[in-house]
């Protein structure tokens, strides 16, 4: 199981960003043409930075700058679309935090087994994934803005780096730093096991796939959310067409494409 993010973002835990103005996971693909900044107040997409239109407090669209009139029909689209579009941002923020969860589990229930519990590696690993779920917490937050383009996520340096590679650094610093602690639980496993090579990996086997089913199960729910949200995009995508064919002034502009991959 992948590390979400990066929309996951827009899509999670089982996704993975591509840098190549695409987002995908097991259920979905999705592109993005453009950029979109969610604050408080209003949604704008852009192209190159150069705002294209805005739906301010998900109902008034501004297309260039202009306002447009609208019927009822086509008000109704428009505010079904920004409510959509900004509902995405607390449900990747809580996928993103329950992965990041799930991968401090993952580490405890591994080395506590191994190494007992209080261990050098899960306290390490713990606090630099603690660290790096406080700061998914404190960037994902619409009243401060929340942006997003074919580059990734604008903000801190944080948003910049490759999130999956960041938490897979950390958990190799960590096992390197600890790997005199870890041969001495290996070499006390295997005198355990009286010096037989043969029972020592039925053992490690056994420790390995217990481990496997144990996060297989508990991430089992996570992958379903993503599959989730991964539809929810995609109807944001439909949303979008409808909006495109009914009002004029955002005919030519085609922000967003999806792909439904899982059946």
């Amino acid at each position: 199981m992948k590390t979400l993010i990066a929309t996951a973002l827009l899509i999670a835990s089982t996704a993975s960003y591509a840098h190549d103005n695409s987002f995908s996971s097991e259920a979905c693909h999705v592109d993005l043409h453009g950029g979109i900044n969610i604050d408080a107040k209003q949604i704008t997409f852009s192209k190159n930075k150069a705002p294209l239109y805005t739906i301010s407090d998900n109902q008034t669209l501004l297309v260039q700058g202009q306002k447009v009139t609208l019927t009822a029909q086509q008000q109704a689209l428009v505010n079904d679309y920004a409510t959509k579009v900004r509902a995405l941002v607390p449900e990747v923020k809580s996928l993103a935090l329950d992965a990041i969860d799930l991968a401090i589990d993952g580490v405890n229930l591994a080395f506590n087994e191994l190494l007992g519990q209080g261990n050098k590696v899960s306290t390490e690993l713990t606090t630099q994934l603690t660290t790096i779920r406080a700061e998914v917490d404190r960037e994902f937050d619409q009243n401060k803005g929340f942006y997003i383009d074919e580059e990734g996520f604008s903000g801190d340096d944080y948003f910049n780096d490759d999130f999956e590679q960041r938490i897979e650094s950390a958990v190799e610093n960590t096992i390197k730093n600890s790997i005199g602690g870890l041969m001495i639980a290996l070499g006390q496993e295997m005198l355990a096991s009286g010096g037989d090579m043969s029972a020592f990996e039925d053992k490690m086997t056994r420790f390995g796939e217990h481990i496997e089913h144990e996060m297989t199960t508990r991430s089992a729910t996570l992958e379903q959310r993503a599959d989730a949200l991964c539809q929810e995009v995609i109807a944001i995508d439909n949303l979008e067409g409808q909006l495109q064919a009914s009002i004029t002034e955002l005919a030519r502009y085609n922000m967003l494409t999806t792909k439904a991959l899982k059946q």
